[in-house]
């Protein structure tokens, strides 16, 4: 039986790494260990994910917490060292672009334990994002890059990487949404807002350079609540969020705001609940871009860029900032959008081919 550690750290780290957590449980050959690095420790950001992707308890928790760049990588890599120490996995798989996925590639790497990281390839040319140097570190040092599309594959043979340590499986982001579809289309959470489905503008916001300054997050506030006389917005704000709305005095330019909900993180299903019943999604998540894209929901990223370009050449993303969201918001409402395309291997199989992929670089 194989050992196969699993690292979730933030939100969409969990779930990305539930189905393929359930793949590699059902098979004879795999035990799937979950390692929760605690990056993210808000209960609803990473434990009622858990329950509703029905995945159980972490097999360890490190219990990081929060920190500079420098203290969680840090703090990660020294006590992820001793699980593998004391426990050494025969993989590790890393996911998504987060301090703790390129500090547990270094550990394994320095173990030599054998790493895949999964969403590997993906590039936004933006090294000033702390989440670009993350995925440069880990492509450059893993051993076998699992890719959700073919730029991705791109950027890595144009950065060196031998093709044959690639292994192109799509987009895991879309087979947690497939595998809770049916409990998603019947949480309430449209109804117990009042709202009508098609008709509000969902919004989500937690980079920093997007809520860590006043001079940022003033604009985007401003174009939000004027934008609310046409559309209802709906803005489930992250932690980092609310911090940002609190220190600069802007809560209140929402709340005040008829038209304007403010909420905190929710769990996984009543959230996406909330991105399948929207007109449109406003954001500077990437995972959002992608499942925007997978449904067919105009989404609006307040980012000068993306690593997931080809939300933006094929799907229904587009980049922007506050000072044309007005604009676009408009376009939207009047159905000059185009409807976009769903990429090659976005259908809710990915955890199958990576397992496949797995046990095939395993010799079994």
């Amino acid at each position: 039986m194989i050992s196969i550690h699993l690292i979730a750290a933030a939100r969409p780290n969990f779930m990305k790494v539930a189905p393929l957590f359930h793949a590699l449980n059902k098979t004879d050959w795999a035990r799937p260990l979950l390692v929760h690095t605690g990056q993210h420790y808000d209960h609803n950001m990473s434990d009622a994910i858990l329950q509703d992707l029905k995945v159980p308890a972490p097999e360890f928790h490190l219990g990081v917490g929060s920190g500079s760049h420098a203290e969680q990588t840090g703090s990660v890599m020294i006590e992820y060292e001793k699980i593998c120490v004391e426990h050494r996995p025969d993989w590790i798989v890393v996911v998504g672009d987060v301090n703790s996925t390129a500090a547990c590639a270094m550990v394994g790497a320095k173990l030599w334990i054998p790493v895949v990281h999964l969403e590997a390839g993906l590039r936004s040319g933006d090294r000033r994002m702390p989440e670009e140097i993350n995925r440069l570190v880990t492509d450059a040092i893993v051993d076998v890059l699992w890719t959700p599309s073919e730029d991705a594959d791109e950027n890595l043979v144009g950065e060196g990487v031998p093709a044959e340590k690639i292994d192109r499986i799509g987009n895991i982001m879309i087979d947690s949404f497939e595998m809770l579809r049916d409990t998603i289309e019947a949480a309430n959470t449209q109804e117990q807002l009042g709202l009508t489905p098609g008709n509000y503008a969902l919004v989500t916001l937690h980079r920093p350079s997007n809520v860590d300054a006043a001079e940022a997050l003033a604009p985007i506030v401003d174009a939000l609540v004027d934008a609310s006389q046409r559309l209802p917005i709906v803005f489930v704000a992250h932690p980092r969020t609310i911090k940002g709305l609190s220190k600069f005095k802007l809560e209140s330019r929402l709340t005040e705001s008829a038209n304007v909900t403010l909420l905190e993180p929710l769990p996984y299903v009543q959230f996406m609940n909330l991105v399948t019943g929207a007109k449109v999604v406003i954001t500077d998540s990437g995972g959002l871009q992608e499942e925007t894209t997978y449904l067919g929901i105009p989404c609006l990223t307040l980012r000068e860029n993306t690593e997931r370009p080809i939300t933006v050449s094929i799907g229904t993303n587009k980049l922007i900032d506050a000072s044309i969201l007005a604009e676009n918001l408009t376009a939207i409402l009047d159905g000059n959008w185009p409807s976009g395309q769903r990429p090659p291997l976005w259908d809710g199989k990915t955890a199958d081919r990576a397992v496949a992929a797995l046990k095939q670089r395993s010799g079994l």
